[in-house]
């Protein structure tokens, strides 16, 4: 039986966070790399995810920590906003969002976003970190014009990410997951440390050496006072910035939708099969970014990478989060002087994959598999996250979503198309288990093409709910029915619909052509 008090399965625990941080530490600077903030934010939000949001969080098993998601609104909110301590403030208002969504219970708030424009989501944001990695791949890394891309590559730094990127696709290979140490070595931390040697290889050799802006660059301090002294404090006057508000409320929509997302895998990955409560996770999860902002972090998210090498590693209980965040701390203060021997190259190696993986053709093939309903709201979303940005993507993609929900819901399986009809043949019509006003327009549509002198049977007998506008429709045509000859069967209506006997109808419509459409409704409703 699992012991769920604190650290009561440290023996499982220790290993899985020693795990979970060399997954992590790449990964933090990494996405750091990619959101265009200081590299250090990204540690201070690893850290926050495991000393901060673990021991709130009602997730076992979830790891939290700067998000890849989340890197292309922070990369354009700091180019818009100016400053990163201005971006900051607006990493505050992100946190207060989701700490207000927590306590209005909004948990189910990742069940109202369509797959097909999350996916779309996920996958626009993987081609922009892949596209944004490459000239870090090649050593890349100013800003001269894309002619001259091939007269600025470094051969060392290509070197680093090309090897990077065979190891990480070796490390994914089945015949290696078999291997017992790959569990505990994970493919980041072999791209990260293979880089580290090559580069102290290349040093002092003239066009291979990596210097400057093509390796990690953190602040190498002395003492506890120097270390603290790297923590970034947001700029309170950007309070007064109507810009930092409408980013705040992105990037809390965003987190919060990943969060979920991640919550529910991680869920399902989950060897005991704990449920996680969502309501409590976006309050940890708050929680977290208010501090990460205060502190100079990154926005946080609970990360499926993270989670599932946790899982995979033998994580038992939120004691192996909260335990990497503490190995980050240690890092970061006892050995900057190593991570800044970190090529660029090989955190680009690492973040290429992550894109390609947000953003694999497979899934894109399954999506069109799916048909143009799923296909079509995906690519908008795509499209428009690629051309335009996050948020006005996501947008597009939710229109287009709603109307194909709504032109699903306009089309009817019953449809009636006059131009296949055979003279004398009876026509039937099946009404499904719900039958809302959104069918109102092709129902009355499939009515009016009804030819005279025909047998129609209207059959309701699997709906279990009509919508009174619906039954005022049938019931009208029960009126022209008779007056184009029309012999009409109702089943399963007696609930919904009155069957005045057609004598009724002769004597009191028929004979009363003036009458009109509400007094006939109004006829239907007193008898």
């Amino acid at each position: 039986m699992l012991n769920h008090s604190p650290f009561a399965n440290l023996k499982q625990d220790a290993p899985s966070s020693l795990v979970v941080f060399l997954v992590a530490l790449p990964l933090c600077l990494g996405i750091a790399l990619a959101s265009g903030a200081p590299l250090f934010s990204g540690l201070i939000a690893g850290i926050i995810g495991g000393l901060i949001v673990a021991p709130l969080s009602g997730s076992p098993l979830g790891v939290s920590g700067p998000a890849a998601g989340l890197a292309v609104i922070v990369y354009g909110a700091i180019e818009e906003l100016g400053a990163y301590p201005t971006f900051l403030a607006a990493v505050i208002v992100a946190g207060i969002v989701q700490v207000l969504l927590g306590v209005l219970k909004a948990g189910v708030i990742g069940y109202y976003f369509p797959s097909s424009v999350i996916k779309g989501m996920l996958s626009g944001i993987g081609i922009i970190i892949f596209l944004k990695q490459i000239p870090h791949a090649f050593g890349y890394d100013s800003t001269q014009e894309v002619g001259n891309y091939f007269d600025a590559i470094t051969p060392s730094a290509a070197l680093i990410s090309m090897l990077g990127l065979g190891i990480l696709i070796l490390w994914e290979r089945p015949f290696m997951k078999k291997m017992s140490f790959t569990t505990i070595i994970q493919g980041p931390l072999v791209v990260v440390v293979t880089g580290i040697v090559l580069k102290l290889y290349f040093d002092g050799k003239e066009g291979w050496e990596l210097v400057g802006d093509q390796l990690v660059s953190i602040p190498v301090t002395e003492g506890l006072s120097g270390f603290i002294g790297q923590f970034t404090t947001p700029d309170f006057s950007a309070f007064l910035n109507p810009a930092i508000y409408t980013i705040g409320i992105t990037m809390a929509v965003v987190a919060s939708l990943e969060t979920l997302l991640c919550v529910e895998a991680t869920d399902k990955l989950d060897p005991y099969k704990r449920v996680t409560p969502t309501n409590r996770e976006l309050l940890a999860q708050g929680a977290g970014n208010i501090v990460s902002g205060l502190v100079g972090g990154l926005p946080i998210t609970q990360v499926i990478v993270r989670s599932s090498a946790n899982i995979q590693s033998g994580g038992r209980t939120k004691a192996s989060a909260f335990l990497h965040g503490a190995l980050l701390l240690i890092s970061a203060f006892a050995i900057p002087a190593v991570l800044n021997l970190i090529p660029l190259a090989a955190l680009a190696a690492v973040l290429l994959i992550v894109g390609y993986k947000l953003a694999k053709p497979s899934m894109i093939i399954g999506m069109w598999k799916k048909g143009s309903n799923e296909f079509i709201p995906f690519a908008v979303t795509v499209l428009g996250i690629v051309l335009t940005d996050l948020l006005m993507g996501i947008a597009l993609g939710l229109v287009v979503a709603i109307v194909s929900i709504l032109w699903d819901n306009f089309k009817v399986p019953y449809k009636f198309d006059i131009r296949n009809y055979k003279a004398g043949d009876p026509i039937k019509i099946e009404f499904s288990e719900v039958v809302s006003f959104l069918n109102k327009a092709s129902i009355q549509q499939t009515l009016d093409t009804i030819p005279p002198k025909t047998s129609v049977v209207l059959d309701a007998s699997q709906t279990l709910r009509m919508h009174p506008d619906v039954n005022e429709i049938i019931e009208e045509f029960q009126v022209n029915a008779a007056t184009k000859d029309i012999t009409l069967e109702l089943i399963g209506f007696e609930a919904t619909v009155s069957e005045t006997p057609m004598a009724d109808f002769e004597e009191q419509v028929l004979q009363k052509p003036r009458a009109t459409t509400s007094k006939v409704a109004k006829l239907f409703k007193k008898k």
